[in-house]
């Protein structure tokens, strides 16, 4: 039998690929014998710019790195320097930026869940979802002035005390009912099971070998939530959501899951800020801001995996060399892997199964 062999771009144009990633497919029919992903086409240089800019020139350009979860990334830069000079951010402090973390990490999965259903030619729950999302990000506006890029985290605290908290109430009071709509209408779906059933099987091995962190390693099986032991969520009580379907059902799963714990994490916050004192901070003063010669790195739990960033300082005001290590750099790599032997119908579900956004790819 002669098999006949096409070559086939898949991409670069958003949002069909989640991103301007170009997927260079080799197919037998409809069957993919070879993945091949090709970034690199948004040139941006965010860690070469960092090179030329003091550390708050810096840090309002973070947020965009995830665009669709700025309070990660902010954090991150934010936590390095405040490790580097030995800072110890009050509770107060600790308890904002955990509720505002976790309500990003849900504002982020809200619109995953709407975009892979849409990838999966359902357009109702794209609406529903992003109506639960437009809550948060009203608040974030009402609380920072921008929808998504927030710069609120600086380094030794917040830019001020918290407010609006009944929003935040009203939120968490809403989301759950809401969540269960959601899988009410998807979850055992007899078309969502078909698409995604035994789609895109995740092993442990494969995800722990391609370094693969956050729900996408979760849904495989694996225990790991790099918020144990974050000394941000000291005192917090939550669980670790740990599947083992391996597929694209279970990285789904996962999601709608997490977001139960995360307003569990809200709630926890949102009672301790009601009482809370006043905020009494000790900001950073940015303008001489330098961090002694070394080198420093943090991490922490985002929506699309673990997150970090290195910093070498030469003992000058900007870094002299910075870098970001992002979720989805790695989870577009795994395509090569969980595409080949699936069919082309399937390629795009499999891909937004995985959560990826190409900012934190190209970076």
């Amino acid at each position: 039998m002669t098999i006949t062999k096409l070559k086939l771009n898949l991409g670069p144009q958003h949002p069909s690929t989640h991103g301007v990633l170009r997927l260079i497919l080799e197919l037998d029919g409809e069957k993919i014998l070879s993945c091949e992903p090709n970034v690199g086409y948004l040139h941006r240089g965010m860690e070469k710019m960092a090179e030329q800019m003091s550390y708050i020139q810096y840090l309002p350009t973070v947020d965009r790195i995830d665009y669709l979860a700025g309070c990660f990334y902010s954090e991150l830069l934010c936590r390095i320097v405040e490790q580097a000079l030995n800072v110890e951010l009050p509770d107060k402090v600790r308890a904002i930026r955990v509720m505002l973390l976790e309500l990003n990490r849900i504002a982020s999965h809200l619109l995953w869940t709407g975009s892979f259903l849409m990838d999966l030619g359902a357009t109702s729950p794209f609406f529903y979802t992003f109506r639960e999302r437009e809550m948060i990000l009203k608040y974030f506006e009402k609380l920072t002035g921008q929808r998504m890029m927030y710069n609120y985290f600086v380094f030794g605290g917040v830019r001020k005390d918290i407010d609006y908290l009944e929003d935040v109430q009203e939120i968490i009071n809403i989301l759950p009912e809401k969540i269960d709509d959601y899988e009410k209408i998807i979850t055992d779906n007899p078309i969502f099971l078909k698409r995604t059933e035994r789609k895109g099987i995740l092993d442990k091995e494969t995800a722990l070998n391609y370094a693969i962190t956050g729900v996408n390693l979760r849904a495989s099986g694996v225990n790991l939530d790099f918020r144990n032991g974050d000394y941000l969520y000291k005192g917090f009580d939550f669980r670790t959501i740990v599947l083992d379907g391996k597929d694209s059902w279970a990285r789904y799963k996962a999601r709608i899951m997490e977001m139960r714990e995360s307003c569990n994490i809200i709630h926890q916050a949102l009672e301790y800020l009601k009482t809370a004192p006043t905020l009494e901070q000790r900001l950073i003063n940015p303008l001489n801001l330098k961090l002694p010669e070394g080198d420093y790195s943090a991490q922490i739990e985002a929506p699309r995996g673990l997150a970090s960033c290195f910093i070498r300082s030469d003992g000058g005001n900007e870094p002299y060399r910075l870098k970001w290590r992002t979720g989805s750099y790695y989870s577009v790599n795994l395509l090569r892997k969980l595409l080949v032997g699936e069919y082309l119908n399937d390629a795009i579900a499999i891909a937004g199964s995985l959560d990826f956004i190409l900012p934190e790819v190209d970076k």
